[in-house]
């Protein structure tokens, strides 16, 4: 029986105008366009600069900035008052004074992320280390048989952004598809009083939960090897561990939030209002799992938070596997805390069902 439930609820998917637009275009314009625009890494700064020294080393570091990806060489001013002008009407971002061959970083501090990020580029552009304009690496002995002194990036060696989104992206898919579809297929036949008519039926609880789960978790996973094949077709990333251990994950965030949307639809009786709750709660577990921010800089009661959070365990685990290669071992702590969250979550989505015979 549960087969022909599983049957008709494609035939019903298909069958819609709207579904089937957004389960393969919304992914598709997701990770062609997001990892570009979810970026956090600071460029275009506009820079003023006041050279009061007008010697050959201050010119090279002109050069240096204007050949520099990050910085807009925005004019030379004779004066700070000048340039402090371009800094108010916000002309500029950051204004560098040469001085007796002494260097003075002013950065318009509105914008807290461009303004710090911004002082700390240009500052590694004036470090003798910063030269070359290229990041940070280790810096071979020098002729006395000195070492230097740098950054050697293991794992994202070009501290490239798109490879620390890529992972997330496909976490926030199924999050969206696994979670948010089923919950308003279940309150959709509610509103239309469909769903009594299934209820009034010998189908057993479990086989109308699994029915309307199922569909959502085989179009995940589609999903999920369109992403795939998207990250290594349009960037050229590739995941560095086994595909088996990304799959695992992604079928047990789909556990959790196909558990939590049938809940909140339990709960619910119009679309409108599952739609609100799911979108509070799932804000809330994005921005709280460490997807776009370090956990570790939260407020310590936010980030305990964190301990009942899937999306955490997902985002620490995936970012293992992809980008680290790390193995099974590497993330045992992270899939059994899932599996943990994701088995309490699918009880109480079965103890609330209520079915009537």
């Amino acid at each position: 029986m549960i087969k022909h439930l599983i049957i008709k609820e494609f035939l019903q998917i298909r069958r819609n105008s709207f579904m089937p637009k957004i389960i393969f275009i919304f992914p598709i314009m997701v990770m062609c366009v997001m990892p570009w625009v979810m970026n956090q890494e600071v460029k275009n700064i506009r820079v003023d600069v006041v050279d009061n020294d007008h010697t050959t080393q201050s010119q090279q570091l002109l050069h240096r900035i204007e050949a520099s990806n990050y910085f807009i060489f925005n004019s030379q001013k004779a004066t700070y008052q000048e340039a402090m002008k371009d800094i108010e009407t916000s002309r500029a971002d950051i204004i560098l004074e040469i001085r007796d061959g002494r260097y003075l970083i002013a950065a318009n501090a509105v914008n807290g992320t461009k303004g710090s990020i911004g002082s700390a580029y240009l500052t590694h552009l004036l470090s003798p280390e910063g030269e070359n304009g290229s990041p940070s690496k280790l810096s071979a002995p020098s002729p006395r048989g000195e070492m230097g002194w740098g950054s050697l990036f293991l794992y994202n060696k070009h501290q490239d952004y798109k490879v620390f989104m890529i992972p997330a992206l496909m976490g926030i898919l199924m999050m969206m598809l696994c979670g948010f579809l089923p919950a308003l297929n279940i309150v959709g036949e509610k509103e239309k009083g469909t769903i009594e008519q299934i209820n009034v039926t010998p189908v057993s609880k479990w086989s109308f939960i699994l029915a309307k789960l199922i569909p959502y978790w085989i179009i995940g996973l589609v999903v999920l090897t369109l992403c795939l094949v998207l990250s290594w077709l349009v960037y050229g990333i590739t995941c560095q561990g086994p595909l088996l251990l990304v799959y695992l994950l992604a079928i047990l965030l789909a556990l959790f939030f196909s558990s939590f949307g049938l809940i909140v639809s339990n709960y619910s009786d119009t679309m409108q209002q599952a739609m609100l709750v799911m979108w509070f709660f799932v804000v809330c577990l994005m921005l709280l799992s460490g997807l776009f921010t370090p956990v570790r800089s939260m407020p310590y009661w936010a980030y305990l938070t964190t301990y009942i959070n899937p999306m955490h365990y997902f985002a620490d685990a995936i970012r293992t596997v992809f980008v680290r290669g790390g193995g099974l071992q590497a993330i045992a702590h992270q899939v059994a805390a899932l599996l943990c969250i994701a088995s309490v979550m699918a009880v109480w989505a079965v103890q609330s069902y209520k079915k009537n015979s």
